[in-house]
């Protein structure tokens, strides 16, 4: 299989691009574009698209055992809800609430479909997510959710598959709660066929778990909004985490962390609360605790064999938001952790 060296998203009017997924037996890619959903093939060429998100639905990613997306979907009424309002002209405000969207990507096959009468996607609310941003003041500066991966649990040599979903954090410089990453860890194996649920916008439904298998802590420093893509590499054994830099001036500012996935979590306490919480490690990269690299905050997936491909998002007055994604590798000898693949 040949892996293009670029593939040209189209152009998708007011919202920029928020992830990639991608299915290499079929050779598909999946753009995830705010409020729709978009499916491709690896010239380019839109298969389909799933439309009429009022929400923010963020990093999505394919799971090969079941053949469908999986992305997080934000339904909140903070200045980010508003901006999508005021993109698709939508006055009401939503109930705010947090979701896993499930789609069943093989149904889709035209343009336009939509999401909640086509029968393609179902949701499971998140109540872990829920309950920390209904807190005062966000519990752990909590925003919602945003990284989305599918992977083996940190440290465990099991080849099982758990849904991770990230935070999305607030770049408040005024607090220290928020210097920790929050990734949820679930068993979502089954969830099509058992708590998920059609979505109705108007009248969400609740369908979903107490609670998480696990609730992992990263110490990185704030970032503004969180770990915006989570991507694992069955190469390294890894995940990375693409963010927004932070702004707290006593910390580095990386945009990119890498989790070594060859450490189990220990139970630490949290450096601002003192709660004991199970706390992942930060895997060094050339004596670093992150990596600069401009890219991976809109997209990016690990194709497994030390390859990666990178949202390059573009935008254009007239026509709106767009992405080019771009094969690079890693080379150590480089200054940058990635290099583009031109030939």
């Amino acid at each position: 299989m040949k892996i293009p060296k670029r593939i040209f998203s189209g152009y998708h009017g007011g919202c920029h691009c928020q992830g990639i997924a991608v299915d290499l037996q079929k050779e598909l890619i999946y753009f995830s574009f705010t409020t729709k959903l978009v499916k491709a093939d690896f010239n380019g060429n839109i298969l389909g698209t799933v439309e009429n998100l009022t929400g923010h639905l963020g990093c999505i990613d394919f799971h090969e055992s079941d053949g469908r997306v999986y992305g997080s979907l934000e339904y909140k009424n903070d200045c980010i809800g508003k901006g999508i309002h005021s993109v698709l002209g939508v006055e009401q405000e939503n109930e705010e609430g947090f979701y896993c969207a499930i789609f069943e990507v093989d149904r889709i096959d035209r343009i336009g479909m939509d999401a909640e009468q086509d029968g393609v996607m179902k949701a499971v609310y998140l109540k872990e997510v829920v309950e920390d941003y209904k807190c005062p003041n966000h519990k752990y500066g909590c925003s919602g959710i945003d990284g989305t991966a599918w992977g083996p649990v940190c440290g465990c040599k099991g080849k099982k598959e758990y849904l991770h979903i990230a935070y999305g954090i607030y770049g408040d410089t005024t607090r220290t709660d928020n210097d920790c990453q929050v990734i949820l860890c679930y068993d979502a194996a089954d969830w099509w066929n058992t708590c998920a649920q059609p979505l109705s916008q108007l009248a969400p439904h609740k369908s979903g778990p107490d609670k998480p298998l696990h609730k992992f802590f990263l110490q990185t420093g704030n970032t503004e909004w969180g770990i915006q893509n989570l991507e694992y590499d069955s190469h390294s054994g890894d995940y990375y985490a693409a963010v927004y830099k932070g702004k707290k001036p006593q910390y580095k500012n990386y945009d990119m962390f890498v989790i070594d996935g060859s450490a189990a979590a220990v139970f630490k306490e949290h450096p601002a609360t003192g709660e004991k919480v199970e706390m992942l490690q930060l895997k060094p990269q050339k004596g670093e605790d992150g990596m600069f690299f401009p890219y991976g905050a809109t997209g990016m997936f690990a194709i497994g064999d030390g390859r990666f491909l990178f949202s390059v998002p573009e935008h254009h007055k007239k026509h709106g938001h767009a992405t080019t994604v771009c094969l690079h590798a890693q080379f150590e000898k480089s200054k940058n952790p990635f290099r583009r693949m031109l030939f």
